[in-house]
């Protein structure tokens, strides 16, 4: 299929063309050609910035936006109608179940992610939209084991905010005059196109997750993404939301001036927890056992930077008006085992009433069972209130040396520490190319945020010859592929076991963790595996 320089590649699928419109694609289209430059010129400058790293700098609040942080006069604007009680938000991906399974939860909002919990199977990418747009038209329904999914009234349903994919992929599927298409303004481009008007005749309006960002220049990128979306559909300018996760390095640093940049446009910060540690890990990646953090367990959301992260989050949202959502919580409950569940309940219940206490509107959890938790511990501190944004948290102070004191961290590297990142990641990775973004490993909900912590953390251990607690053997490329073929071994007696996908999983994953070029991200090998 081929429209005005827009080349449809993907197979195509019934109902796909309901979504893939010539209206859609012309609109999608007019935005990538426009933005595309600028995206190329932002993703440079990441490199830029990760060669001043690798060669001895540091990262710091920048001096040059220091007149907007000082100016204290600014906020975002008021919270939007769906918007204004977040005290539990759902993620998941946008396949039919998860769908209607989310909207019917309970929680206020639901993050539709197109991104690290979803495989960007071209079925999956259009699938889902067309699944976002039936539930919004409530035709919508779901048949499975005998049992039917549909949808409860629209009053009890959770908000959609749709989670596109990050700055730095592309969707192959589709050309336009002859290149690859951002995944983030195709993401981004249909479901507005389609859903825009939808939300705001229910009395919402087209609400997003923006991932991945590294600059407040990224977020004015997606601001001007945003002001002309709204002018080419006629839909009123600051109609589009958008909460930013803080789950890079940089970000953290520029949190005021990200919220500046997207004010108009704005619905808060995120605590992006997992992909923050991967982040870490990948900016100071060169510079020895300073940024060296201890296997990935071990790591909680009390290590002395994490602390500063999170309570600096808080107090720069709250300063300006702006939401503050907690990380996930990743434990899965278990209908099976009580001893399981008791614990995955006693974790959640800990995180959240951290989180609660330290001034946070609101939570992530992964799974419809953890909802009726998060949500009684922020009941407890909210009250009838719908959020906190009156807890300005004037007692924090975090300096850039307490965000990046990652030597403080607790904790220890030990062979049962490496053999769970191998065999996790070999089991996430063989999912992922099977079409599933977000996969149950454990008793914990993974994404592919699980992947590229386990790997950098590997790749770091071995350029720094890490000695493993608990046996004393250094931690070389030989003993990585050793248990890499161990682990695989024990997963191959297992029902279900699928040699080609693992077989794909264990080469990427060898590729990525012991390769000495670090692959920026794991997800453009392993998209480019992908049919």
């Amino acid at each position: 299929m081929a429209m005005e320089g827009v080349e449809i590649t993907g197979p195509s699928r019934d109902r796909f063309d309901e979504i893939l419109t010539p209206e859609a694609l012309r609109f999608v289209a007019t935005l990538q050609r426009e933005f595309e430059g600028r995206r190329r010129e932002l993703l440079s400058a990441r490199q830029a910035r990760q060669a001043e790293l690798s060669a001895g700098g540091t990262l710091d609040f920048p001096s040059e936006t220091g007149s907007v942080r000082e100016d204290d006069s600014w906020r975002v604007a008021a919270p939007a109608p769906g918007l204004v009680d977040r005290r539990v938000e759902i993620t998941g991906p946008v396949d039919r179940k998860m769908t209607i399974n989310a909207l019917n939860s309970g929680a206020k909002v639901w993050l539709a992610d197109f991104e690290d919990a979803n495989s960007p199977l071209w079925e999956n990418v259009v699938g889902g939209q067309l699944n976002l747009r039936d539930a919004l038209d409530r035709t919508i329904d779901f048949e499975a084991g005998g049992k039917t999914y549909a949808l409860r009234p629209d009053e009890e349903l959770a908000t959609i905010v749709v989670r596109p994919r990050g700055w730095h992929l592309t969707e192959k599927h589709v050309l336009v005059d002859g290149e690859p298409f951002s995944a983030s303004i195709f993401d981004f481009g249909l479901y507005f196109f389609h859903c825009a008007r939808r939300q705001l005749d229910k009395g919402k309006g087209p609400y997003f997750y923006l991932p991945k960002i590294e600059s407040h220049l990224e977020a004015r990128l997606w601001n001007d993404v945003f002001t002309r979306a709204q002018e080419l559909l006629g839909i009123p300018y600051g109609t589009i939301r958008a909460t930013v996760l803080i789950e890079t390095y940089p970000a953290a640093f520029e949190m005021e001036e990200i919220l500046y940049e997207l004010r108009d446009h704005s619905a808060g910060l995120n605590a992006g927890r997992w992909d923050y540690l991967f982040s870490v890990i990948k900016k100071f990646r060169t510079r020895g056992r300073e940024f060296l953090l201890p296997e990935r367990n071990a790591v909680t959301m009390t290590a002395p930077f994490m602390r500063a992260y999170t309570e600096l989050l808080v107090r720069t949202c709250h300063k300006r008006g702006a939401h503050a959502i907690g990380g996930m919580a990743a434990f899965i409950p278990s209908r099976r085992d009580p001893e399981v569940n008791k614990v995955a309940l006693e974790k959640v219940r800990a995180d959240k009433t951290r989180e609660s206490g330290d001034g946070f509107d609101g939570s992530w959890v992964a799974h419809p069972d953890l909802v009726p938790i998060c949500g009684e511990v922020f009941d407890s501190v909210l009250g009838e209130r719908p959020n906190q944004l009156d807890r300005l948290r004037e007692d924090v102070s975090v300096s850039a040396a307490d965000l990046l004191a990652v030597s403080k961290t607790p904790g220890e590297i030990t062979e049962a520490g490496l053999r769970n990142n191998i065999d996790v990641a070999l089991r996430y990775l063989a999912a992922w190319m099977g079409g599933s973004g977000a996969v149950g490993i454990h008793n914990l909900m993974e994404d592919a945020a699980t992947a590229e912590i386990s790997r950098s953390q590997i790749w770091q251990w071995v350029h720094n010859d890490i000695e493993l607690a608990d046996t004393g053997e250094v931690v070389t490329k030989e003993l990585v592929g050793r248990i890499i073929a161990e682990e695989l071994d024990k997963i191959r007696q297992e029902p279900g076991f699928d040699a080609s996908l693992y077989g794909q999983a264990a080469e990427l994953f060898t590729e990525v963790a012991l390769d000495d070029d670090f692959a920026e991200f794991l997800t453009l090998p392993a998209y480019a595996r992908m049919p």
